[in-house]
């Protein structure tokens, strides 16, 4: 089964003093692009995280954010007094009438008004944090995984569209050799030319030979029953199917140069209108 890189995930815990809400969302790319937001008391944590996340997501744009609110009476800010007063004096000598609360107001606006007091990480509290973490990181797996459900669906569809438009080609080939024939006979009987039948006849095979599809028939068909098996593969196979995908537009683009038919060049562009459709859906596979 397939997973998407598209997704997110959320958990929350409520500690004693704090809530914490953990929240994790992934948007397709190349390789692993985290991007990891932390709380100043959990920063020296964010390496052991990064390592973890890489684990569990493997691929895609990830935005991983911690939030901590403060649901106690105590709080790490502090007003700075000395700070402030120093300020209001300063402005009182700039402003002698002032009133006393519009100072008071600029003051704690100033720099260093306020002063954040170091908390130091408790492991125990980290422990639990940890938790619902990989919860968090539990639920977008989840999302994934059923996105790349629904992907995989759509995949086994198209799939199945462009095995019967190959079907469609198979019957139209054999109509395309009788018509090639016909008309180069036609053609010299216009001429009214003396022609040798067998060299006639090497000449017409010469010239279906390099119009003959049977190997991209043969090759793409190959390639369509590799995409479907590399569907049921349990590992992350997003790049895999991407350059089976682009094998199978090697050979329909080759059946359209040498189809030579008209009907046949209208079903080999719904082809590449399938093929295309898989290829935008094969960006967002794990």
């Amino acid at each position: 089964m397939i997973h998407s890189m598209t997704g997110f995930g959320k958990a929350c815990m409520q500690l004693p003093t704090k809530k914490i809400t953990v929240e994790v969302k992934s948007l397709n790319s190349k390789n692993l692009d985290l991007n990891v937001r932390l709380p100043l008391t959990y920063r020296e944590k964010e390496l052991p995280l990064r390592n973890l996340i890489a684990q569990e997501l493997e691929r895609g744009k990830v935005d991983f954010s911690v939030y901590s609110e403060v649901t106690a009476e105590e709080t790490s800010s502090k007003i700075n007094g000395p700070i402030v007063l120093s300020y209001i004096q300063q402005m009182r000598q700039i402003i002698p009438n002032a009133d006393e609360t519009e100072l008071m107001k600029m003051a704690v606006r100033m720099p260093d008004s306020l002063k954040v007091e170091r908390v130091e990480l408790d492991e125990n509290e980290w422990a639990q944090i940890e938790t619902v973490i990989k919860e968090a990181l539990k639920n977008i797996n989840e999302f994934r995984t059923s996105e790349g459900s629904s992907l995989e669906k759509d995949f086994r569809i198209r799939v199945e569209n462009i095995r019967q438009y190959m079907e469609q080609i198979i019957e139209l080939d054999a109509e395309r050799i009788v018509g090639v024939k016909e008309r180069l006979r036609n053609n010299l009987n216009e001429l009214k030319l003396t022609v040798d039948e067998n060299r006639y006849e090497q000449e017409v095979i010469y010239y279906l030979e390099k119009m003959d599809i049977t190997e991209e028939k043969v090759r793409l068909g190959k390639h369509l029953d590799y995409f479907e098996e590399t569907l049921e593969r349990g590992e992350a196979n997003g790049r895999k199917l991407g350059f089976i995908a682009q094998e199978m537009g090697r050979e329909i683009n080759t059946m359209g140069s040498k189809s030579n038919h008209a009907e046949m060049q209208k079903v080999v562009v719904m082809m590449k209108d399938e093929l295309e459709k898989i290829k935008e859906q094969v960006l967002n596979v794990l």
